[in-house]
């Protein structure tokens, strides 16, 4: 089945430029004019990859990824930003937002075609049903060889497989990157060199091509390198999966349940809730954080602590996604819009409150702050796009402590010390 990409552009030579350069992947184009367009387009129709311009009449780019990645028909679709803006502030937003990154809109059919190869929307030069090398024809009947190499066992799952093929094409235009440069600019070199000394005789014939057999031997040496440490990669990353699967198992187990004369009194005591169906473990124990009311969500503490799990992750060599949600807790407040809302007195009753729950921006804010930005564009560019960091509301029902029964002598103390717990963020690693 063909793939099938949209293309949103205000626009029409840039939806043009890169349609020609999809179609030439025998992928089948549709276009928008603006975000509405687009939104109207995916209500009925669900493409393989969205290519969204930034700068637009009505919603820009970035409203539309926030839109499209809140409804959950359209959540799952990955989207491209085509864009002229650049930096790594604007992409660290786009990708904060939901977008697997930023194509410059002096596009290169080389970049068109390496994001395609990351979306998985082309096939690998070797498919999985390859087993053996095909036969090699020389020029000459008398020298054909054929080597038949039989299929190996897979080196591990499929996530792995892609990583190795992905690692060997990179290795292999390394390589051939390498080995062209050496082949032009290392004999000029040393012919300028020896041209230089004006005493020196002309270099033999013999000499010359010592010189060649040395830029071989050199040459290869460099590929051999480069192998070794593309094993060395490859036994990492088996290792990480190993780890990785005896992790999944150990979260999956049931803990045994302590005896009943060790367990505290307040464990024995709390009511045992059953899960309606089984769900996924992460792969790390989620991380709540407490935010103070009045405070960025992302900043502070909270930013700092969220820096130092990503440079762990990323020194074990980690690739997936690093899910933030963002959980708005409800506050019994006094003030007004134009002049503000705080917190009310503990001691006055609930029901002199002037605004019950979360004061508008506050709770997830309609952007990220400069600081969780940069943050994402540092591990984004130091994973080499491996590692995503997502920000999401999350669900108002969601509570870590009940809210206390409405009554008259309640009072505004009682009622935010359950908001000020549940305003939190958790931390989850996928």
């Amino acid at each position: 089945m063909a793939k099938r990409a949209l293309v949103v552009d205000d626009s029409n030579a840039a939806r043009t430029l890169l349609a020609r350069m999809l179609q030439k992947y025998e992928i089948e184009v549709d276009s928008a004019e603006s975000a509405e367009q687009a939104i109207d387009y995916l209500g009925h129709q669900r493409p393989d990859v969205i290519f969204m311009d930034h700068m637009m009449p009505g919603m820009d780019g970035l409203q539309a990824v926030r839109t499209i990645k809140d409804n959950p028909r359209t959540a799952t679709i990955p989207i491209m930003m085509y864009t002229s803006q650049e930096g790594e502030l604007y992409v660290g937003q786009a990708r904060a937002l939901g977008a697997v990154g930023v194509l410059p809109k002096q596009i290169k059919p080389a970049d068109v075609s390496k994001v395609l190869y990351q979306l998985h929307l082309l096939p690998d030069r070797r498919t999985e049903e390859q087993h053996t090398f095909h036969r090699i024809e020389a020029d000459n009947d008398s020298e054909r060889e054929s080597a038949p190499v039989p299929a190996g066992k897979p080196l591990t799952e499929t996530a792995l497989r892609e990583q190795f093929a992905e690692l060997r094409r990179t290795l292999v235009a390394m390589l051939d990157s390498h080995a062209e440069r050496n082949k032009v600019e290392l004999p000029a070199i040393i012919e300028q060199a020896l041209g230089q000394q004006g005493s020196a005789p002309a270099v033999p014939r013999r000499q010359r091509r010592g010189w060649s057999e040395l830029i071989a031997v050199v040459a290869g040496v460099i590929a051999l390198v480069s192998l070794g440490f593309a094993i060395e990669q490859t036994l990492e990353r088996r290792a990480l999966l190993a780890e990785i699967a005896r992790l999944g198992s150990e979260a999956r187990r049931p803990a045994p349940a302590p005896p009943v004369s060790q367990a505290p009194a307040r464990a024995r005591s709390a009511p045992v809730v059953a899960s309606a169906a089984p769900r996924r473990a992460p792969l790390v124990k989620p991380i709540v954080q407490v935010v103070p009311y009045g405070e960025d969500a992302l900043g502070g503490p909270r930013l700092e602590s969220l820096r130092q799990l990503l440079d762990r992750l990323l020194a074990q060599g980690y690739r997936g996604t690093v899910d933030i949600k963002v959980f708005p807790g409800r506050f019994c407040l006094v003030g007004n819009p134009t002049e503000g809302f705080s917190l009310a007195p503990d001691e006055s009753a609930y029901s002199q409150c002037d605004f019950v729950g979360s004061v508008p921006d506050d709770s997830i804010p309609q952007h990220v702050s400069v600081a969780f930005a940069d943050l994402a564009g540092e591990v984004r560019a130091a994973s080499h796009g491996t590692v995503d960091v997502q920000v999401s509301p999350g669900e108002d029902a969601s509570t870590l402590v009940a809210y206390p029964p409405i009554s008259q002598s309640l009072t505004a103390g009682e009622w935010n010390r359950s908001g000020s717990a549940n305003n939190r963020i958790e931390i989850r690693v996928r």
